[in-house]
């Protein structure tokens, strides 16, 4: 597949990706780490992964202000370097960072500028599938719509949100797109069963592509005071009076994930596509996820430090310690310098739960 003239590729890298604690910290969250051992972090992955539609001039990575030097470091393929890294002073959820990017590319470029916004932390596997599922996207954008790609289901997930599909778009160029009749947030066990039993739903992996102008008008219709202070923002990013624009608008915007700001809304007046994606996808939502994507690597560090006796699918990360696993299946056990976790993989989401413990208790120098 080639390349999409006039597309931008968003990548929003945030978050502490905290159910894979004590790996990842607020300081060096997932997408700055190579979890998968490959060579490359997360956040480099998906920059691989999206260079072939946009080339190196078209990408643009929105992240907090305390990882911009780490993501400028790992990205020196970016033709115009920390131009193309946009800083939040404070996290503000989903849509406060692709709003933004929406508004400076807008700025920068017009209102017709096609974006695609692909999470820093995901794996996917089949780039060819991958890039045709874009294509396809990009065309049903062009129509007009608020694109969402949809993952084929691998089963009753509770941890994903789930996307209803309607009837066929009927848009050249994507051909298997579809109208999205609703959004469902993490239903219960019985009611995902009930939504793949119907074979319209898939889940949503937080992947959008929109014109900028197509996004900005509808957020000005939704939440016209975050659209207004997004504007103001990227009117100034590229002048000298950015710092103080950014330091007095930022902590005023309505706190809101894309979801629920744009997508649903907008879904019920017949305004959201979506486009189903038959390439491999994980979120790396856990441990349990991770161990999953290594496969048979069921140690990551130094294999000769661990050893397991009837401990079934354990999963082990050393720090340098050597780690005796005994008669513990699915075991997780995660060991850092200063840090050590202890569960078990149908629990690994509960590592979350943890961490706020830890945040309560006034521990958050160990996150």
């Amino acid at each position: 597949m080639s390349g999409i003239e006039g597309f931008y590729a968003v990548i929003p890298a945030g978050g502490a990706g905290s159910r894979l604690w004590p790996l990842s910290r607020t300081g060096r969250p997932k997408f700055l780490l190579d979890v998968l051992g490959t060579g490359r972090t997360l956040l480099q992955g998906t920059v691989d992964r999206l260079l072939p539609l946009t080339g190196p001039d078209r990408l643009l990575v929105v992240t907090g202000q305390a990882h911009r030097e780490q993501v400028v470091r790992q990205l020196p393929e970016l033709a115009s370097g920390a131009d193309q890294v946009l800083a939040e002073p404070s996290p503000r959820d989903s849509m406060a960072a692709v709003g933004l990017a929406a508004a400076v590319l807008a700025h920068r470029h017009g209102r017709d500028t096609l974006l695609g916004s692909f999470a820093a932390d995901h794996v996917i596997e089949g780039q060819d599938v991958f890039e045709r599922t874009v294509h396809e996207a990009v065309a049903a954008a062009r129509a007009g719509f608020v694109v969402t790609v949809g993952i084929k289901a691998g089963g009753p997930s509770t941890a994903f949100g789930y996307i209803a599909g309607g009837d066929d778009l009927d848009v050249a160029g994507a051909p298997s797109a579809r109208h999205v009749t609703g959004f469902t947030e993490k239903p219960d066990a019985d009611t995902a069963w009930t939504y793949l039993a119907t074979g319209r739903y898939c889940w949503n992996a937080g992947m959008f592509v929109v014109g900028a102008g197509v996004l900005l008008d509808h957020l000005h219709t939704q939440l016209p005071t975050l659209h207004d202070g997004l504007c103001e923002i990227a009117a100034a990013w590229d002048t000298s009076r950015c710092e103080a624009v950014l330091a007095a608008v930022w902590p005023t915007l309505t706190r809101i994930a894309i979801d629920h700001a744009i997508a649903e809304p907008v879904a019920a007046t017949g305004g959201v596509a979506v486009v189903p994606g038959g390439f491999g996808w994980d979120d790396v939502g856990d441990f349990d996820s991770l161990a999953a994507l290594l496969g048979d690597s069921t140690t990551v560090g130094d294999d000769a430090l661990v050893l397991r006796m009837d401990a079934d699918d354990a999963f082990v990360i050393t720090a340098g310690r050597a780690v005796t696993v005994i008669g513990v299946d699915e075991a997780v056990v995660v060991d850092t310098p200063d840090a050590v976790l202890v569960t078990t993989r149908p629990n690994a989401q509960r590592v979350k739960d943890a961490v706020d413990t830890w945040r309560d208790r006034g521990s958050a120098w160990l996150l």
